[in-house]
């Protein structure tokens, strides 16, 4: 889809932004499974006080998308309408110590980055970090969690932006955690976190890290273009499980596989379109319902615009 440009009337009405905006910038390459298209705008803020500057200075009718490290995302063929954000650098993904065993990480900060320092710093309890596959504003959003531990469990507050340039804090009380969900609104874009750990040996807790990325060695396809799982976990039941009795292993569109590894993984055996993605998802998700009775939910966001209303 071909969008018009948007930056020279947004770089007029913000004198003094100071993070980088481009126009028809490609995603692909900020996601883990390298498909989608275009974004009509993107931003990359310098900090935190550039971020409020811009959201408190764009036009209301302008739609925003924020992404993150991309690994659980399909961005449609068709691309993104409005301004994505995307944070990065050193104000996004600094990482550090406070006293009494906290943990202050910026949102764009890998999971796994933050895992690690908790370790080295003989910090215990984070170690769950290192099996997701993201970073830390993703984790706030959907509560992410792995190797019985999520976010809920570590997390005293985290900061954030509205859609209007405001910060706030949310108190973990303020979060409304449940499984893979908060209840933060939508607008929000966090930027920190502040995490509290437990003392702990710093050789226990590698270990304890060694163990989980050979667990997810030997039972995911992380070497694969995939997106981490694809659908939540239904109440009392397992996606892969449903998945895999529905006879959808290993079921493919277009270039778009369910692994043979972990059928509750997509893969893009290289070079599926967002639409193969999506497609085979939906397949999945007709065949488990037919089967089963059971309607999977996506736990992978999808954004964009289709290229043609029949890709899904």
């Amino acid at each position: 889809m071909s969008f018009p440009d948007l930056t020279p009337a947004l770089l007029a009405a913000m004198p003094q932004l100071r993070g980088r905006l481009v126009a028809h910038q490609p995603l692909a390459n900020f996601t883990w499974f390298r498909t989608g298209g275009l974004a009509q705008a993107l931003f990359n803020p310098s900090d935190e006080d550039d971020l409020g500057y811009f959201l408190k200075h764009l036009p209301a009718d302008v739609p925003v998308t924020l992404i993150g490290a991309g690994s659980n995302l399909i961005i449609r063929d068709g691309g993104v309408a409005g301004v994505v954000i995307r944070l990065g650098g050193k104000a996004f993904t600094e990482i550090t110590l406070e006293d009494h065993h906290h943990i202050r990480a910026g949102a764009a900060a890998p999971d796994v980055k933050v895992a690690r320092a908790a370790a080295d710093a003989g910090i215990a309890g984070l170690s769950f970090f290192r099996g997701i596959p993201g970073c830390i504003g993703g984790a706030l959003r959907m509560n992410a969690g792995a190797h019985s531990g999520e976010t809920t469990d570590v997390l005293i507050e985290a900061r954030g932006i509205d859609r209007q340039g405001k910060p706030h804090i949310f108190r973990h009380a303020d979060m409304g955690f449940s499984y893979r969900h908060s209840s933060v609104p939508a607008d929000i874009i966090f930027t920190q976190a502040l995490f509290q750990g437990r003392p702990g040996n710093p050789a226990d807790i590698l270990a304890e890290m060694d163990e989980i990325t050979a667990a997810r060695e030997a039972a995911q396809p992380i070497k694969e273009k995939t997106g981490g799982s694809t659908f939540k976990n239904p109440p009392d039941q397992k996606a892969w499980q449903l998945i895999d009795a529905a006879g959808c292993r290993g079921l493919v569109v277009g270039d778009a596989q369910v692994s043979e590894m972990h059928c509750n993984f997509l893969i893009n055996r290289g070079q599926a379109t967002a639409a193969d993605l999506e497609g085979l998802g939906e397949d999945v998700r007709r065949r488990v319902k037919e089967k089963s009775g059971i309607e999977l939910q996506w736990e992978i966001k999808r954004i964009g615009v289709h290229a043609a209303a029949g890709d899904i």
